[in-house]
């Protein structure tokens, strides 16, 4: 088995630490088939049993102490400069490492801001600080979160390639799905379809199965996180899809809008919408670039909506994806409570976004789009091929 990309990973956090003036990142963790910190599997592939840690320094090494029984495993995928095996304890090896580094500054797992950089428990916090208390470096750990945001989110050139994969993945079978939907099928019906097409294709979910892909016919299903019931396909009626997979590791999140009946039959209504939804998205992708913060983008496509003269959307305009749908760091939007310090984070070259809103119509229910874009030095690219036009199943 190949470790190439969790080494490109591991390199790139060495990197980070001087961009950052960090001396040192511990990842320290146990049991992981339990809990596992969320960034574990960009520089380890696979679990430990006991207490370990992963300590990457500013000089460029990278230390593994991990239980003896783990140690075997953690040699075998070469990531780590030293990996160093203890019985008893781990608590006087990691101690003798930071006093042969001493470092300043020791980032450790916590954030009150991003889920994908909070992976200490709290336990493992306090154990930590009890083996650190006769020592100085007790005083000397801080949040890792901006460094974790930059490791996640600039995604290396494989990353990008298997992100590229999954979405393109993801729009073979939402054509398929354009002959095999029909008025008068279920929900649940086409549930099952996509799932076919899924195994077909060799890849999983990019989310909890139950959801994946969210369908929703007709104008009372409300959109939100459930799985598909009873309600069938109408000619009339919009349909709409959430739908990502998972290859390799990497995901896309794609959301599409079909409409049961000719090109020719829809009402003013749901055309306005589509439009809406459509051109705030391109606005929003014509705007974002580097160094733009994300509060900033949002406000582009939520302004477009509102100028319309529809509610604003409820939710930000965009993720990051990566390794998950949802992947942390940064995020396009709105400067509410529930998003934190998120929204006020500057784009990266090399970050992937949705861009995803909705509007909703007096009598069809919701419309909503989701594109998958990668921010390069000048602007962005659209990873997703962007739906302009509503599809149409006869």
């Amino acid at each position: 088995m190949s470790f190439d990309l969790e080494k490109s990973k591991c390199d790139q956090a060495s990197n980070l630490l001087t961009e950052l003036d960090i001396d040192a990142w511990l990842v320290w963790v146990r049991e992981t088939s339990q809990i596992s910190d969320p960034v574990l599997e960009l520089i380890y592939g696979g679990d430990v049993v006991w207490q370990s840690a992963f300590l990457f320094t500013r000089e460029g090494e990278k230390l593994a102490i991990v239980g003896n029984f783990d140690a075997g495993g953690v040699k075998h995928q070469g990531l780590f400069d030293q990996v160093i095996p203890y019985t008893k304890g781990i608590k006087d090896e990691l101690i003798r490492q930071l006093e042969k580094y001493n470092p300043s500054k020791i980032a450790i797992n916590y954030s009150t801001n991003d889920v994908a950089a909070d992976g200490l428990t709290v336990g493992m916090h306090m154990i930590l600080k009890d083996y650190l208390k006769d020592t100085p470096y007790v005083d000397r750990l801080i949040s890792a979160e901006n460094f974790i945001q930059k490791l996640r989110g600039r995604k290396s050139t494989e990353e990008i390639e298997r992100v590229k994969k999954a979405i393109s993945i993801t729009e073979e079978i939402y054509k398929t799905a354009e002959g095999f939907v029909k008025p008068g099928m279920t929900e649940i019906e086409i549930y099952n379809l996509f799932h076919q097409e899924m195994d077909k294709h060799g890849v999983t979910s990019a989310w909890n199965d139950d959801h994946n892909p969210t369908v929703d016919a007709g104008p009372t299903k409300q959109f939100g996180h459930a799985g598909p019931i009873e309600n069938k396909t109408k000619p009339g009626h919009l349909l709409h899809f959430d739908f990502g997979v998972r290859y390799k590791g990497y995901c896309s999140d794609i959301q599409r809008m079909f409409f049961i009946g000719k090109e020719k039959d829809i009402p003013e209504q749901i055309q306005t919408a589509f439009d809406t939804v459509r051109d705030a998205i391109i606005a929003s992708s014509e705007f974002i670039r580097p160094g733009a913060l994300g509060y900033e983008v949002d406000a582009v496509a939520r302004n477009f909506v509102k100028d319309a003269g529809y509610e604003e959307y409820q939710h930000a305009l965009g993720h990051q994806i990566g390794r998950h749908a949802h992947d942390g760091g940064g995020l396009l939007g709105p400067r509410w409570e529930r998003y934190g310090d998120t929204v006020n984070q500057p784009v990266e070259v090399g970050n992937i976004f949705t861009l995803e809103l909705h509007v909703t119509t007096e009598n069809y229910g919701q419309v909503s789009l989701e594109e998958n874009i990668l921010i390069t030095r000048n602007g962005c690219e659209f990873l997703s091929n962007p739906q302009r036009k509503l599809i149409c199943i006869n």
